[in-house]
């Protein structure tokens, strides 16, 4: 069973109810759970609207589209367990070593995912390779399990990237340019311009439904933890194996920058 973070408790003002709990899953991470189906207001009681004169640009970023965790050494399958047995999810994506490697690191993935897929947690444990994985990294200074990245979608990306980059958010390189010459030929016709991406270091994979846009940026910390992605779908609701393959090389990189491959 789960083991709570917060018993479920209530609270209310003019606008009605909210009930609120909260339970532990890999590390010190928690899942939160909020039923609001009998409050009004615009977020929780005890907020406001907020009436200001600052009125930033929106850069286009819009909801959640999914959480990254990283386990630790044969963690894997007691997390996807627990997801199944606590949470109902079920596992709807694996990637393994043989999948996600380079010459010196590797690592396995689950993606585990609710019935309507709304919401999705792939899940990250460290592979036997011949130097100290970015999974490993993350754990060492992380000092434990926890939330790799978090990716927040948008509609269009080339314009959320552009403004983002105009306000100093770093992302990692971008992969070989090789990456962009095969384009064509790996996810077939889409709108955009490939020299845009290439210019931007946008990442791009497809799956039978579709295709997807996607970045990641540089840790949003000193140390090499979390970070954000920047997602959007056009029909792909999946996690192409080109991308996280090319996500695992360009960390690696940013990895033996800092001394720590």
């Amino acid at each position: 069973g789960a083991k709570p973070y917060v018993e479920p408790y209530t609270l209310t003002d003019e606008n009605g109810e909210v009930r609120i709990s909260g339970i532990y899953t890999y590390g010190e991470t928690v899942h939160m759970f909020v039923e609001r189906k009998n409050y009004t207001g615009t977020f929780l009681p005890g907020y406001k609207d907020w009436v200001s004169d600052y009125n930033p640009i929106e850069t286009g970023l819009l909801y959640i589209d999914h959480c990254v965790g990283n386990v630790g050494w044969n963690r894997m399958d007691e997390t996807v367990r627990w997801y199944e047995e606590v949470m109902g999810f079920v596992n709807i994506l694996s990637f393994d070593d043989k999948q996600i490697n380079t010459e010196y690191s590797a690592l396995m993935s689950k993606v585990m995912s609710n019935g309507n897929g709304f919401s999705k947690f792939p899940i990250n444990e460290p592979a036997e390779g011949k130097k100290k994985s970015q999974i490993e990294e993350y754990l060492e200074y992380y000092e434990g399990e926890g939330v790799q990245h978090i990716a927040v979608a948008t509609k269009d990306i080339l314009s959320t990237v552009t403004s983002l980059k105009a306000r100093g958010v770093e992302f990692l390189s971008a992969p070989p340019e090789a990456y962009y010459n095969m384009m064509p030929s790996r996810v077939g016709e889409i709108d955009e311009e490939i020299e845009l991406l290439k210019e931007l270091g946008i990442l791009v994979d497809c799956d039978e439904e579709g295709y997807l846009l996607q970045i990641f940026t540089k840790p949003i910390e000193d140390r090499p933890t979390l970070f954000f992605e920047i997602i959007q779908r056009k029909g792909a609701q999946s996690f192409g194996a080109g991308n996280f393959k090319a996500l695992f090389e360009s960390l690696e990189r940013e990895q033996e920058l800092r001394g720590n491959l």
